[in-house]
């Protein structure tokens, strides 16, 4: 395997391939000359300024490159027959997205993106939670302070996407409704803080905040059911399930020595790194043949619905569909 980009995410990925057993890390490559070859020199492989140069010595890659050359570098690997991890969004338009979903299925190869948090060991306990529960609306909440990370796209695409894919796989129903609003404070070009609704067919509701400019780093999601309020803290590898329960015990006299006015539980999850856990997904998708759970289709179907808030948060519009119709298929910004 190689990695493509070895810039804040790569640099991840190079280090969790390089442990993963059954794997070898063949090389990287970077058009930073000198980024690239301190990585190569850390994990003792070679380096290659042009990734075109890497992909006649791997069969797979993982690619972290700025999100508007993901689909250049995505087609020439697939076209290669490379298998792909492409850090996500997939693409920086639907119709770049589409090609590489194309790309894919003709050659054969896996095509996976890097929506981590479906790998999150919270999120992985929170959906076994919510199987055997009736949600009534989800809350999400993704704040970070500013950086210089990400900054060619908008919050949407950077930070709220992630809470896209989780809600549409934690509700499993149609979108027929959308609206959003943002605002861009840091003099960019780009929305840094954006709030959505989305209303699904089987009448669930699902809130979504994210922001660049947030002083406290958050990554949250609060599943409101009929029974129970379920706090997922992906931060902290957390979950509490809140009922509502009271239970009076009384002495002979009849006097209430406690009341009960409600229960808190904690549900046990995991250690294991979410990124260890993608890529090791990845690796056994290309392995077995198998389709991996975040593959190409289900990245575009959460980059359409991005598309649309991002576009709805600048024009300040509200979407609503018509019987069965999907959402409509309007282009990524910047």
């Amino acid at each position: 395997m190689g990695v493509i980009g070895v810039g804040n995410m790569g640099q991840h990925h190079t280090r969790v391939l390089s442990l993963l057993k059954d794997v070898e890390l063949v090389g990287v490559a970077d058009i930073n000359v000198d980024r690239g070859l301190d990585t190569a020199s850390k994990y003792r492989v070679k380096f290659y300024e042009d990734y075109r140069d890497l992909l006649p010595h791997v069969q797979a890659v993982c690619v972290a490159v700025p999100t508007r050359l993901h689909y250049s570098v995505g087609m020439a690997c697939l076209e290669a027959g490379i298998h792909v991890m492409i850090e996500k969004p997939i693409a920086a338009s639907l119709a770049e997205a589409e090609a590489l979903v194309n790309a894919a299925a003709e050659s054969g190869c896996i095509l996976q993106v890097g929506h981590i948090e479906r790998f999150n060991p919270a999120f992985q306990e929170l959906s076994k939670v919510l199987k055997t529960e009736d949600v009534l609306a989800l809350e999400a909440h993704r704040l970070s302070p500013y950086s210089d990370r990400a900054n060619d796209v908008s919050v949407v695409l950077d930070l709220m996407i992630h809470d896209i894919d989780l809600m549409l796989e934690l509700i499993g129903d149609r979108v027929v409704k959308v609206s959003a609003s943002g605002s861009s404070v840091s003099g960019s070009p780009y929305l840094d803080y954006v709030t959505a609704t989305l209303g699904f067919a089987n009448g669930a509701i699902a809130t979504l905040t994210a922001s660049k400019v947030t002083h406290r780093k958050r990554r949250s999601i609060a599943a409101h059911c009929k029974n129970s309020l379920t706090e997922a803290d992906f931060l902290n590898n957390e979950i509490l399930i809140h009922r509502q329960t009271t239970a009076n015990y009384s002495t002979d006299y009849g006097q209430v020595l406690y009341r009960q006015d409600g229960l808190i539980e904690k549900v046990r999850t995991s250690n294991i790194e979410p990124l260890h856990a993608e890529l090791e997904h990845f690796v056994n998708c290309v392995r077995g043949g198998n389709q991996p759970s975040v593959g190409g289709e289900q990245a575009l179907r959460a980059l359409r619905l991005a598309s649309s808030i991002e576009q709805m948060a600048m024009d300040g519009k509200v979407w609503q569909s018509r019987e069965t119709e999907w959402l409509p298929e309007v282009a990524v910004r910047g």
